[in-house]
């Protein structure tokens, strides 16, 4: 079902498959259109994470330009082949995603299926959802056509190296006291993002 929402001087229409991962920081979409971009003005976007290995078309490059939106692009192929899903390309994905200084941030793919479900699903695993639930998230945005080898990639992956990038990140910006390894500690618990705000 797609959202519209109303403006004074228009509608605003959503990217496909749009949805709010975390409120009011993460989004995940289809690839967004021109007929989008109004719509994701008012999210007051930071960055967008592209996984679509194709050079990113120039109108999106001049909207994000003009408002000064961060691309961030992991090419990733849309196959069903488990040897060309890289981990190494989720991995940095990951870290970008979960840096908040990135910040309202957008995920998207093509269609907002698979390549995306993949990095939702990795994100949830750190955030210690439970593996049915990733699963049956990751079902619902892939709808009919969801692919075994996502669901294997999921059941498989193993998210603690992004635990140790969100330790550096924060040991970084945070100096090196007793109070901050108490915080870490404390923000490590928590599985939200929003925590480390």
């Amino acid at each position: 079902m797609d959202i519209i929402l109303q403006e004074d001087d228009g509608i605003l229409v959503p990217p496909v498959n749009f949805s709010a991962v975390e409120d009011n920081c993460i989004y995940r979409s289809g690839f967004p259109q021109s007929s989008n971009f109004s719509f994701l003005q008012s999210l007051n976007l930071s960055s967008i994470i592209c996984l679509c290995p194709e050079p990113y078309p120039e109108k999106n490059l001049e909207f994000l330009q003009f408002n000064k939106v961060k691309l961030f692009q992991f090419g990733m192929d849309g196959t069903k082949e488990p040897s060309t899903m890289s981990r190494s390309a989720i991995t940095e994905a990951l870290k970008v995603l979960t840096d908040v200084r990135n910040h309202p941030v957008l995920i998207h793919c093509k269609r907002g299926k698979h390549r995306t479900g993949r990095i939702v699903g990795c994100l949830r695993k750190w955030q210690n959802w439970c593996l049915s639930s990733v699963m049956d998230e990751y079902k619902h945005f892939a709808g009919a056509k969801w692919r075994e080898t996502d669901v294997r990639f999921l059941e498989t992956y193993d998210v603690s190296c992004v635990r140790h990038c969100l330790e550096s990140i924060i040991y970084t910006n945070y100096g090196s006291t007793k109070r901050c390894f108490l915080c870490i500690e404390e923000i490590l618990q928590k599985p939200l993002m929003t925590s480390v705000l």
